[in-house]
């Protein structure tokens, strides 16, 4: 049964990826002229399907829309019965379907040919009546379903979502849609966090320990244990960052010295510590931790001292 059941899903795979990889010659001269058309259009982009094509259609939306085109869903049974009102005279519609023969296709074909909008044909033979509505066409014409029978969509769906996502990455990079955008429409979530949580944010939630050089080890010790930071600022009188000190240092100092009573701060800490500014990102907070293999990063504008994060913070926040 296992080995069964391993072999019906890699044969599944290979005819979908085959299917995928069979696009490629369907990014020709119409797909360019489709999505200059959305491109160009001063209206939103009306997506429609029926049955299966009309989850593929929810999905290429909800990636228009979040990628800075905006874009409806229109439903082809629902739009013969009063949902055709959400088209404007400036949307661009799309239309979905494998056969683009189906009695609820063509009769939105018309309807849309009647409004004037311009029709883009999503379509996976391109001599049915939805192919041949428009100059403006899709192909997705896939050899065969992975389905056993030929007839469960599968294939043809994957091939959909697939120039879907082909013709949503084209809009965002032609109108140069970048990861500050994308923060704007993504601010919940691990995904908004990556995007817009600032180390400083971080830091404030923190305390923020630190020591001066002449403070004792004693005193070191006991500022990076309340804080537990794992490690401590050291600032000079002006409030100036000069250096910090870990929990390693300390370990290495114990090893290197039989007594420490006359030891102070200023005998162990490390010069130049590596900072971030209170505006950069979590996320790039957390590279160059990795990049110095540091569990802990000084949040620093112009040499003051904002505060200090470690990278349980990080996990916290779900960043990583």
């Amino acid at each position: 049964m296992s080995s069964e059941i391993k072999s019906i899903a890699k044969n599944a795979l290979l005819i979908e990826t085959k299917a995928v990889a069979g696009l490629e010659k369907f990014i020709n001269d119409q797909f360019v002229a489709a999505v200059q058309a959305v491109i160009a259009s001063k209206g939103r982009f009306i997506v429609s399907g029926i049955g299966k094509t009309a989850i593929i259609a929810q999905k290429i939306v909800a990636t228009c829309n979040s990628t800075g085109t905006p874009a409806i869903f229109l439903h082809a049974a629902d739009a013969i019965h009063g949902d055709l009102g959400m088209i404007g005279p400036e949307d661009v519609v799309m239309i979905i379907s494998k056969s683009g023969e189906s009695p609820e296709i063509k009769l939105l074909v018309d309807l849309v040919a009647h409004f004037g909008n311009p029709l883009i044909a999503m379509v996976g033979n391109v001599d049915s009546y939805l192919g041949k509505a428009t100059p403006l066409i899709i192909n997705t014409t896939v050899d065969q379903e992975a389905c056993i029978h030929n007839l469960a969509p599968t294939s043809s769906t994957t091939a959909q979502m697939v120039m879907g996502d082909l013709m949503a990455i084209a809009f965002m990079e032609l109108k140069g849609f970048n990861s500050n955008d994308f923060a704007k429409f993504h601010p919940g979530g691990n995904l908004g966090k990556r995007l817009t949580l600032t180390s400083g944010a971080i830091a404030k939630q923190n305390t923020q320990p630190s020591v001066q050089v002449s403070t004792s080890i004693k005193e070191v010790i006991s500022a990076i244990s309340k804080s537990r930071m794992g490690a401590t600022v050291v600032l000079d009188d002006a409030g100036v960052i000069i250096g910090m000190i870990t929990d390693g240092d300390i370990r290495r100092m114990l090893e290197q010295h039989n007594s420490i009573q006359d030891l102070k701060a200023a005998d162990i800490f490390h010069k130049k510590p590596i900072t971030i500014s209170s505006n950069t990102l979590a996320i790039e907070a957390f590279d160059l931790m990795k990049m110095h293999d540091i569990s802990q990063l000084i949040v620093a504008d112009e040499g003051q001292y904002k505060g200090m994060i470690h990278m349980h913070d990080l996990m916290k926040e779900g960043i990583l």
